[in-house]
């Protein structure tokens, strides 16, 4: 897992409240590898028209947001199912970080597992983002973990966030479940070791 620093990216708009998991990635697509690219289901029922050809009023189809890093949403991002899809689909195509007025707490645990830093900010702030995004595009935002703020190219004031210590610790070193296991290895081979010893007939020999 790539560690998380300080972000300066371009944001994408996104005026949408409830947006929940099945809409993020719908659920017809989760029997797909992700080596597929889960990218390339990301919105898809919000971003394409009955006849399957793409929106072109859907921030996410619009050419001057296709570089960006940031998703900036509405209130209850990410509620719904527990599918940890729905972030893989926002990690592969490009985002580091979502912005939201509230999360779904599922959801914002699988975003922080995967590398993605859910920010949560008042309405108020957000609303800033958003203007400043839709007036200048090429505008970036810097998200500093560390600080814990978020700061608009164009507004010398920043805003703070609140993120549960161990989660923070665990994205600014870039390390994920399987590394945090990895780091008793140690501890589980002596376990195994001794347990093998002390139970010889509950071990596999094979």
């Amino acid at each position: 897992m790539e560690p998380f620093g300080t972000l300066a990216a371009t944001v994408v708009p996104l005026r949408l409240a409830n947006v929940d998991t099945d809409q993020l990635q719908p659920g017809r697509f989760l029997r797909k590898p992700r080596s597929d690219g889960y990218d390339n289901y990301l919105f898809h029922d919000l971003r394409r028209n009955e006849d399957g050809s793409m929106r072109e009023d859907f921030p996410l189809n619009q050419p001057q947001y296709q570089s960006a890093e940031i998703l900036v949403a509405d209130r209850n991002f990410g509620g719904g199912s527990s599918r940890e899809g729905a972030v893989y689909a926002l990690a592969d195509a490009g985002f580091r970080c979502v912005i939201a007025a509230s999360f779904g707490d599922i959801f914002r645990s699988n975003c922080a597992k995967n590398g993605v830093l859910p920010v949560e900010l008042p309405i108020e702030a957000i609303e800033k983002i958003w203007e400043m995004a839709e007036a200048d595009p090429s505008a970036p935002l810097t998200v500093d973990l560390a600080t814990q703020t978020v700061r608009l190219a164009n507004d010398p004031e920043t805003f703070g966030f609140e993120i549960d210590p161990f989660v923070k610790e665990c994205l600014m070193e870039g390390k994920d479940d399987i590394d945090l296991t990895l780091a008793h290895s140690e501890t589980l081979s002596a376990f195994e070791r001794s347990y093998g010893q002390d139970f010889p007939w509950r071990t596999p020999t094979g």
